[in-house]
């Protein structure tokens, strides 16, 4: 399976799914870190993905979304942003409704 077929196969088996430097217990970078605790503190499960430990990944995801940069959040397959438009969803209480409707959970 290629890497563009590996990314879908994660988008469509995960219905929120941030590809990420490091993980969410331990980010490596200050953006990763943010999203992360931005997507916890609204609730929303997601499933993130070590682009450090996956060169492929790191290196296509940015052609695959056209975004140039990490984190990026993807919410049913769809690309949603980076750190900055993750932290303004979840300030404006965006965030948890979005991963409401996904997820079924109601907040």
């Amino acid at each position: 399976m290629d890497v563009n077929e590996r990314i879908k196969a994660m988008l469509a088996e995960h219905p929120i799914v941030l590809f990420m430097k490091g993980t969410p217990e331990f980010p490596m970078c200050g953006f990763s870190s943010r999203a992360a605790k931005a997507l916890e503190q609204a609730g929303a499960p997601f499933h993130a993905v070590n682009v450090l430990a996956d060169p492929e990944v790191r290196a296509a995801l940015p052609h695959f979304s056209n975004w140039p940069t990490f984190p990026q959040l993807f919410i049913e397959g769809e690309l949603i942003g980076g750190s900055d438009v993750i932290e303004d969803l979840k300030n404006s209480g965006e965030l948890a409704r979005m991963a409401s409707d996904v997820s079924g959970v109601k907040h």
